[in-house]
C-alpha cells in the first residue's frame, strides 16, 4: 500500500514576527509542499491567539489555491460550532468553484479558542443554540446537495468538495462514518493506541461510503539526528478538559489550561494524554510511520510539525519528502 502524505500548517507566529510574516510562510510552506510532492495542504482555525495567525481558513484557502496550481487545498478545519452551516456551504463552494478538484472541507468540533473568543463568535447566536451534530448534518446535507430547506448552497460546483470530521475520539470516528464522511484522528492531541484501534475498528464497522477513508494526523519532525528532532517536542502530553455540562475541549498545555477554565462557570477536571508525535532520521520516521500504516490499515497522514521556525519545519518537511521518494514508507 503506497502512503500519501498531506500537512497541515496552522500558522504559527515565530518569535520575533508580525502575523503577516507568519500567513505569508504559510503561503510559502503550501507552495513549497506542491513543489515537494506533498497530496494535500490544510490549514487551521484558531482564536484570539498571539502565537497562531490562521483565524480564517475558507480565506486563507483561497489566497493559497490562486498561489499554486495542483496541490489539493483542504481546512483543518473550520470550527462549526461559531457558524451556519449553509454559509460554510456556499463559501466551499466559491472555492471549489475557483480552484475545481482541488478543495476538501474539515470540520472539526472544538472551539479553536478561549471561551471570550467562543463568546464573540457565538454573540448573536438565538439560545439554545444549535448543536454540533445538528450543524454537522445540516453542513452535508448542503454540500451533498440534498438541503433541508428550499434554499441551496449556490454557487454549485460540478463536484461536492470532500467533507472530513477531525477528532480525536471513537465517537467522532462512528459519527464520520455513519454520515459517510472521511475522519481525520487527531493523532497529535491523543496518541493514546488504543484509542486510535478502537476508533479504526469503529470506523470501518459503521462505514457506510467505501470512498470514506480514515485518516492519522501525527506530530512529525524529521531531522539529521533522533536527539537532534525531539529537541522541538519538549511536551509528550496533551490536556483535555472535561466541563460538567459534557463538553471536552482539547487545550493543549497544562499554562494553556489553566488559562481556559479561568473564563468557565462550571466544575471541570483535566484529563492529561499523551500526544502522537514522530520524530528522529528519515529512516526513524518512515520505520514508524510504515508501522502504523500497516497496523491500522492507514493509507493518508496528515503531518504537523509544529516548529517555531521557519527554516527548521521547511528542512523537517523536505527530509520527509525524501523519505517517500526514496520509498522508505512503501510497499
Amino acid at each position: 500500500m503506497t502512503i500519501r502524505f498531506s500537512i497541515l500548517d496552522q500558522s504559527i507566529i515565530n518569535p520575533g514576527e508580525r502575523p503577516s510574516e507568519a500567513l505569508q510562510n504559510t503561503v510559502e510552506l503550501a507552495e513549497l509542499a506542491e513543489q515537494l510532492g506533498f497530496y494535500r495542504f490544510w490549514v487551521a482555525e484558531h482564536h484570539n491567539s498571539d502565537e497562531i495567525a490562521g483565524a480564517a481558513p475558507e480565506v486563507l484557502l483561497g489566497y493559497i489555491a490562486a498561489k499554486t496550481t495542483s496541490i489539493k487545498l483542504a481546512s483543518g478545519g473550520v470550527m462549526l460550532q461559531h457558524y451556519s452551516p449553509y454559509k460554510v456551504a456556499e463559501q466551499f463552494h466559491v472555492l471549489e468553484n475557483l480552484a475545481p478538484g482541488r478543495i476538501s472541507l474539515g470540520v472539526g468540533k472544538a472551539p479553536g479558542g478561549f471561551q471570550p473568543a467562543t463568546d464573540a463568535l457565538q454573540k448573536n447566536f438565538a439560545k439554545p443554540i444549535q448543536t454540533f451534530d445538528a450543524k454537522l448534518i445540516e453542513l452535508v446535507d448542503f454540500v451533498t446537495r440534498k438541503p433541508a430547506s428550499k434554499a441551496e448552497a449556490k454557487p454549485l460546483p460540478e463536484n461536492n468538495p470532500e467533507i472530513f470530521l477531525l477528532g480525536g475520539s471513537v465517537a467522532s470516528a462512528r459519527q464520520a462514518a455513519e454520515l459517510g464522511i472521511s475522519f481525520v484522528f487527531a493523532y497529535f492531541i491523543n496518541g493514546e493506541e488504543e484509542t486510535l484501534k478502537e476508533a479504526r475498528d469503529t470506523f470501518e464497522q459503521y462505514q457506510v461510503n467505501q470512498l470514506a477513508s480514515f485518516q492519522l494526523a501525527p506530530i512529525v519532525v524529521v531531522a539529521e539526528t533522533k536527539a537532534a528532532a525531539d529537541r522541538h517536542i519538549p511536551e509528550r502530553e496533551s490536556i483535555k478538559v472535561e466541563l460538567s455540562d459534557g463538553r471536552r475541549v482539547n487545550v493543549g498545555s497544562r499554562e494553556q489550561a489553566e488559562a481556559y477554565v479561568k473564563d468557565i462557570n462550571q466544575p471541570y477536571r483535566f484529563i492529561t494524554q499523551k500526544i502522537g508525535a514522530i520524530t528522529g532520521t528519515k529512516q526513524d520516521v518512515g520505520e514508524e510511520i510504515t508501522r502504523l500504516s500497516k497496523k491500522y490499515n492507514i493509507q493518508d497522514f496528515v503531518v504537523l510539525t509544529p516548529v517555531k521556525s521557519t527554516e527548521i519545519k521547511r528542512y523537517s518537511y523536505q527530509l520527509l519528502s525524501e523519505t517517500i521518494k526514496e520509498e522508505v514508507v512503501h510497499g
